[in-house]
């Protein structure tokens, strides 16, 4: 109510600011921290975190094979957004515009669990005192870095916990989809890098979101509630536009695997959603242009007689 009464005060001036699109979510927060592979101003986000939120570590599992045809992309888009970027792949890359870190594994589908584990024992040796949250992303997610900040000024990286899109077959408590990305915080990164440590949690197959999920609940870690106030979803592991249509046209696997009753329309979706998966290059720039400059009336409101030439 306060916004809108502000809003109407804004139009009696005769002149109406427009925030960003997500500057409803948040409203004027401190400033953000970026990585250095940052280059083009028109990236950087035009919000700022919650000082609460803590130090933000984003990595992105990616291969030889898309590391220039996808990854890049995220170096453009939303990566920078993040206080640390990382690229894990199975061969370093001296030329890619971001920081690519070689892990000592194979590629191929039957690999990303040993990728994972080979990702996280390499954050937890070089970055564990330099983030305080741990993102995973695929490198077709799209990330609203601003929302997810909100989302995790709600919890502590001092205790045990990971978030992202919930999901009930196999494991009791649930486990997050690997595609909508998830997060462990501090805590949970260091338990589960012990038990890599100990042999607890080494078995691997292609479903690394799943056998993740079964060693944190084995070591106490509890899979967060990501949802919103309204408990509309924000972590997502399909494109938008399938979750938007008021048709269901989602696959049978997304509504026996969601771990709450799943939604089609515009309620799919949070106001503050975090992430999207299966999004091409093009959709990625399409967002960041929808999020952090489209404005409805383009940011200015002519005053009355007003010519727009004058």
């Amino acid at each position: 109510m306060a916004i809108a009464y502000y809003r109407a005060y804004q139009i009696s001036q005769e002149t109406v600011l427009l925030p960003s699109r997500t500057s409803s979510l948040m409203g004027e927060l401190p400033s953000v921290h970026h990585s250095a592979v940052a280059t083009n101003a028109s990236v950087l986000s035009p919000l700022h975190p919650s000082p609460s939120s803590g130090r933000l570590l984003c990595w992105v599992l990616t291969s030889p094979q898309t590391l220039w045809t996808r990854a890049k992309h995220i170096v453009n888009t939303w990566g920078p957004r993040c206080d640390t970027l990382l690229f894990m792949s199975s061969k370093p890359d001296l030329l890619f515009p971001g920081t690519v870190l070689a892990l000592a594994t194979e590629e191929g589908r039957a690999n990303l669990y040993n990728k994972t584990m080979a990702a996280f024992n390499l954050l937890h040796d070089g970055y564990l005192d330099k983030a305080d949250w741990f993102l995973k992303a695929d490198d077709d997610t799209y990330v609203i870095v601003e929302n997810l900040r909100l989302l995790l000024s709600r919890f502590s990286p001092d205790k045990p916990v990971y978030l992202g899109r919930r999901f009930r077959r196999f494991v009791h408590q649930g486990y997050m989809s690997g595609g909508a990305g998830y997060v462990l915080s501090r805590e949970s990164v260091r338990r589960y890098v012990r038990a890599l440590h100990h042999g607890t949690c080494t078995k691997s197959t292609s479903a690394e979101d799943l056998l993740l999920g079964f060693c944190l609940q084995k070591l106490g870690v509890p899979a967060g509630d990501s949802r919103d106030h309204q408990h509309r979803e924000t972590f997502h592991p399909l494109w938008l536009g399938k979750l938007l249509c008021t048709e269901d046209i989602l696959p049978k696997w997304f509504h026996q695997y969601n771990y709450y009753p799943s939604k089609v329309g515009p309620d799919c979706c949070s106001n503050s959603s975090v992430s999207f998966h299966y999004v091409e290059p093009v959709r990625m720039y399409m967002l960041d242009y929808f999020l952090y400059h489209l404005s409805p009336v383009g940011g200015h409101s002519p005053k009355l007689g007003e010519t727009r030439e004058e």
